[in-house]
């Protein structure tokens, strides 16, 4: 262009490119430099703030004043280095306005919604981990759950409880071996009265809805449980006294016994006698940890009477029986011979260790007081005879009669310090020993119930069996009354004419004077039973025999176990007893109540197979075996046609008796 004057190259390179202004002072604004570049390329502070706007209105402006060129530029600074001013700063990018160093950058909007759902599914991945294995382990035994070895995690109760006794009871059944003074004896589970408690061993088990850490424990371990074991401490207590017969040694006191007239010497004996109390700790204790052997107790026994105490009583029992005894009431006289006097005089120990004499002066008058005094005169017991079918009362009397105790003093005074051997007696009034006034206006005028049981003849037991039934035949029972049957005979001594017999005695079975009780006592039991009298007590017999009803069996020893029933009937009972040399009958006479009276039998069950033994002990019984089982039994009472009444079930568990073979001589 013609006008146009010569294009000068700007030294500022920025200077054609047109900056920023702020609105309020108009001055050029700079922002946004590139990093490492710094607001001195523009100049000094002063020339920034007066240099004038270029452009077309600038050059106008400029050449009105004569066209004048502007300034030169002062010369190029170096390039400031950072190393050259302050520490260099981190720069901020190009176009985006500076900040302060202070402020914080402020979370992303999406981190803040991760982490509360990450925190939700933790929680209910821990809830489920709980709530999911615990429904399934509730409603049984915790997993993992055992007892002694077998494994009942996770069944319910009533399986556990089956597992238990099936794999668990025979394992507690180990047998427990007694050495009694160098004797072995084998006590079986059994014997003892051991079962395993099932309920109270589960009972220790977590089983409703489980705890976590019960959780963790049914995923991760074992609950190891101790079973419970309860032994029946009668049935231990029987076995024992079984033991105890066949070891015991009861020191043997020295006694005079008569062979006809003469007069024997037995001299007095230590004995051993097995410790009970301890012997029932010990077995217990064993049978608890688990079987094993165990030594009992044996205690020596020493004898009250001395050989000097014997010698003495042997020369004082010839002279006695040297010559008769006469007996005189006024002008009549009586004399008991020297056999008699043989076969009632005893000698027994005194509390100082002598043998003093006892004459049985009432047994001798029986057979002479006739001779003294008129049968008419005597004293009679009131009594029931049966007549025609009936019962009838014969009433007491009182009489005349010679004093029996009164004739024992002075007998036993001849016997021990000499003397005269003519005794003068007196006569006296004697009582009955039953009153009318006890037995009439009882109301006995039918058979209320009968019972007999059968046995094998000729046996030591037999004779048992027949002087109880002969001391209780005539015993009256008053109403309300509770009959003792141990109360009624009295201890089974030689004396009351007993003898040695075989008696089931804690599974054992072994000689006692008046063995074969149980059989009397079952034949009474079961007269009492179907009369309807209440049941106070009685005691199973060990073993099931074939002789007798199933659950409905009595065993006795002195002082116990007891037969005990109550008259609770408005009207006396009398007892009536008869029998054979193969049977005994029992039979109670009062008023019958009720049109029928049955036992009702259950299935029987539980059955536990015997055991075979042998034995070679020189006193064996052999025996032939016999399973075990459970058999319940329910009285039910019929009258008018319909059941009135029913007693509670009676459940006998009997146990299997072993065969024994006896291979001793």
């Amino acid at each position: 262009m013609r006008n146009a004057g010569p294009i000068e190259s700007p030294t500022d390179p920025f200077a054609s490119v047109p900056l920023p202004t702020s609105k309020v002072s108009r001055k050029p604004r700079i922002e946004g430099l590139p990093p490492g570049v710094s607001r001195d390329i523009f100049g000094p502070p002063d020339r920034q703030e007066t240099r004038p706007a270029q452009g077309p209105s600038a050059a106008g402006g400029t050449a009105g004043k004569g066209g004048a060129l502007p300034p030169a530029a002062p010369p190029a600074q170096p390039w400031p280095m950072a190393s050259e001013k302050e520490p260099a700063q981190p720069a901020p990018v190009f176009g985006t306005p500076e900040r302060p160093s202070s402020f914080e950058e402020p979370e992303p909007p999406r981190r803040r919604r991760l982490l509360p759902a990450i925190v939700s599914l933790v929680v209910i991945l821990a809830a489920l981990a709980y709530v999911v294995p615990a429904v399934l382990m509730s409603g049984s035994v915790l997993r993992g759950t055992r007892v002694a070895g077998v494994d009942i995690g996770g069944l319910t109760v009533t399986k556990a409880a089956d597992k238990l006794r099936t794999e668990l009871a025979t394992k507690l059944s180990k047998p427990v071996i007694a050495d009694i003074g160098g004797k072995k004896e084998t006590i079986q589970a059994d014997e003892a009265g051991l079962e395993l408690d099932v309920v109270g061993t589960i009972g220790q088990a977590p089983s409703g809805f489980p705890t976590p850490e019960e959780v963790w424990r049914g995923l991760t371990g074992t609950t190891e449980l101790t079973p419970k074991i309860t032994l029946d401490a009668a049935q231990l207590a029987r076995t024992v006294e079984g033991l105890a017969g066949t070891v015991d040694k009861p020191a043997r006191e020295g006694r005079i016994v008569f062979n006809g007239l003469q007069p024997r010497a037995r001299m007095p004996e230590n004995g051993v006698l097995l410790d009970r109390d301890d012997a029932i700790r010990r077995i217990s204790k064993a049978f608890l940890n688990g079987g094993g052997n165990v030594v009992l107790t044996l205690r020596p026994a020493k004898p009250a009477t001395t050989p000097g105490a014997v010698e003495e009583a042997l020369t004082k029992a010839r002279a006695a029986v040297s010559a008769p005894l006469t007996l005189t009431l006024g002008p009549k006289q009586v004399q008991i011979p020297p056999a008699m006097i043989a076969a009632n005089l005893t000698y027994q120990v005194d509390g100082e260790g002598r043998l003093v004499p006892r004459f049985n002066a009432k047994a001798v008058l029986r057979q002479v007081e006739n001779n003294l005094v008129d049968e008419a005169q005597q004293p009679r017991d009131a009594t029931y005879e049966i007549v025609n079918g009936k019962p009838v009362l014969v009433p007491s009397r009182p009489g005349r009669g010679v004093n029996d105790k009164l004739l024992a003093r002075d007998a036993e005074k001849v016997f021990d310090q000499g003397g005269s051997r003519v005794i003068p007696v007196r006569l006296g009034t004697v009582a009955p020993t039953v009153e009318t006034s006890r037995i009439q206006g009882l109301g006995i005028k039918e058979i209320a119930a009968s019972f007999t049981t059968t046995f094998d003849c000729c046996q030591p037991r037999v004779t048992n069996i027949k002087r109880m039934a002969e001391k209780l035949d005539g015993y009256v029972v008053r109403p309300g009354e509770t009959f003792s049957l141990n109360e009624a005979l009295g201890e089974r001594t030689v004396e009351e004419g007993y003898v040695q017999a075989g008696q089931v005695v804690g599974g054992r079975t072994v000689n006692v004077v008046g063995g074969g009780g149980g059989q009397f006592a079952t034949t009474l039991y079961n007269a009492a039973y179907f009369a309807g009298f209440e049941d106070v007590e009685h005691q199973p017999m060990d073993y099931y025999s074939a002789r007798y009803p199933a659950g409905r069996d009595a065993t006795l020893l002195w002082p116990d176990p007891d037969l005990k029933w109550r008259n609770d009937s408005e009207n006396g009972v009398l007892i009536k007893t008869a029998s054979t040399p193969t049977s005994v009958t029992v039979t109670l006479w009062g008023v019958k109540r009720y049109d029928k009276i049955e036992a009702v039998e259950s299935e029987r069950r539980d059955f536990t197979p015997f055991r075979r033994e042998v034995s070679t002990a020189p006193d064996c019984v052999p025996t032939t075996g016999e399973q075990g089982f459970t058999i319940d039994v329910t009285r039910v009472f019929h009258k008018d046609g319909k059941v009135v009444k029913k007693d509670k079930k009676v459940t006998t568990k009997y146990r299997p008796r072993p065969q024994t073979v006896c291979t001793g001589r």
